[in-house]
């Protein structure tokens, strides 16, 4: 698959096959993650494979829109460093989203948990002090196919030299 094929064709997964995932495929999909650009190359960040299905369904109750968490064969946490970089977030999230690009081009689907206690999470995954934890990412083969959502058209986005000043017909 393309990236312009990813990029237009990916989708947030919450509903997976129980089919598992090889511990070769999350590792190439970690690869994918850490070749994300970075602050300053700062690199802020790393990775926990978690498969044990007891911590998998903890982590569930942690996230009121991410029960689905428990299905998911694989759940990968991703951790930044506010140490390493004062980007750590933004840089984490080019990392993840090099992920999870990855993975809908390797026929695995994801979802960005963005709602969760993350001091409990810290906790189950042990995740030391002044570490951030920045998300945790279900992985598995999709059991569904979520229509696209609709974008915003490019007109009521995108500006010319200056905020508001709009495009003009036919700009290239």
């Amino acid at each position: 698959m393309q990236v312009e094929e990813a990029i237009y064709s990916r989708r947030s997964i919450r509903r997976y096959s129980p089919r598992d995932v090889p511990d070769e495929l999350v590792l190439k999909l970690i690869d994918a993650a850490r070749q994300a650009p970075s602050s300053k190359n700062s690199q802020p960040w790393e990775f926990i494979i978690v498969r044990d299905q007891e911590v998998k369904e903890k982590l569930a109750q942690l996230a009121p829109y991410g029960r689905f968490i428990a299905q998911a064969p694989v759940v990968v946490a991703v951790v930044t460093d506010p140490e390493k970089s004062r980007f750590h977030m933004v840089d984490g999230a080019l990392a993840v989203h090099n992920l999870t690009l990855a993975a809908w081009a390797l026929g695995l689907g994801t979802c960005w948990i963005g709602t969760m206690d993350r001091e409990k999470a810290k906790e189950i995954l042990e995740i030391p002090e002044g570490k951030h934890l920045l998300t945790v990412l279900p992985i598995g083969y999709p059991a569904e196919r979520p229509q696209p959502k609709p974008r915003r058209p490019l007109e009521q986005i995108t500006y010319l030299e200056k905020y508001g000043r709009k495009l003009p017909e036919h700009h290239g």
